[in-house]
């Protein structure tokens, strides 16, 4: 016998991290990691509640009215009981509230069979993270959903199919998403609008020509990155030993403290090492994962 989508009592999904920006796209450009990820599970219920494991849950509420996961199950008018195994740590940079929202998002429109286009799953998993950011970013739950780098603005997200390698470390400094926020300058000058969208231009054609040198050079931000590396101990040593070991470019991954670089397959264990080694002689200890881009949200099982 057949079970239908209707019959479902139980969705698990794999939500991957995220990075956000890229350098140059401020709130704009986002990319899906192969790792690390979060496991999320839905069960149908009368009402919503959460549970969370893993990486940083002490610091995560249950409250559904606190949780990025309970706002997106509140908008898509879909209760369920929701448990989340944390693979991203909160405040790392790394799409940690995304991951949940995102997960959430798809596994409860398998749940419910909302029939829900990625759009749609996007938008709805932005409100969840209204909670935590104050307002419905895309850049970071965009590419959890639909894999790949996209591009987010006010008329939809445009998604690109990407093949690149990266390295992502991630230092034992927190930074909060708020914190990240109220570093930045109010206003910027022309001229750092003008070399902004260029090297934004530059990411873009770099992702679509599978260029990654010109990808790295598009990185760099005089705005965003230089307000937010005085945030994270260490970032300046790091980004100068990656670049050093072979990285086309080197960024702070969404609001840090995480730090992006792009390179060669082949060099990533080289780089890894020269951003943990970066962080130790500022007396900061680091992880680093090597990755890749990677699919959005997948579906596990189903019963």
């Amino acid at each position: 016998m057949v079970e239908t989508l209707e019959s479902q009592a139980m969705v698990e999904v794999r939500a991957p991290a995220t990075s956000a920006n890229v350098g140059s796209g401020f709130d704009v450009f986002g990319v899906a990691l192969d790792k690390p990820a979060d496991i999320v599970r839905v069960e149908r219920a009368d009402e919503t509640s959460i549970q969370v494991h893993g990486a940083g849950a002490q610091y995560i509420p249950e409250d559904p009215e606190k949780n990025t996961a309970g706002k997106v199950a509140e908008m898509l008018d879909a209760p369920a009981y929701i448990e989340i195994d944390k693979g991203v740590r909160p405040s790392s940079g790394l799409g940690s509230s995304a991951a949940s929202a995102a997960g959430v998002a798809v596994a409860l429109d398998e749940l419910y069979d909302l029939g829900l286009t990625d759009q749609e799953l996007v938008e709805a998993a932005a409100e969840g993270e209204r909670v935590v950011s104050g307002s419905a970013h895309q850049d970071n739950v965009a590419p959890c959903i639909m894999g790949g780098f996209t591009v987010s603005g006010d008329d939809g997200t445009l998604q690109l199919p990407a093949e690149f390698y990266c390295v992502l470390a991630l230092p034992d400094v927190i930074v909060s998403t708020s914190d990240g926020r109220d570093a930045l300058p109010r206003e910027v000058s022309l001229e750092q609008r003008a070399t902004t969208v260029a090297d934004a231009s530059k990411v873009v054609a770099g992702v679509l020509q599978n260029d990654i040198d010109l990808l790295g050079r598009g990185m760099k931000d005089e705005v965003v990155e230089n307000a937010r590396a005085p945030l994270i101990d260490g970032y300046e040593d790091a980004k100068e030993a990656a670049l050093d070991a072979g990285a086309a470019g080197v960024t702070i991954s969404g609001s840090g403290p995480s730090v992006l670089a792009v390179c060669r397959r082949e060099q990533r264990p080289d780089v890894a090492e020269a951003l943990v080694e970066g962080f130790w002689s500022a007396d900061v200890e680091a992880k680093a994962y090597q990755a890749k881009v990677g699919d959005g949200v997948q579906v596990l099982s189903r019963r």
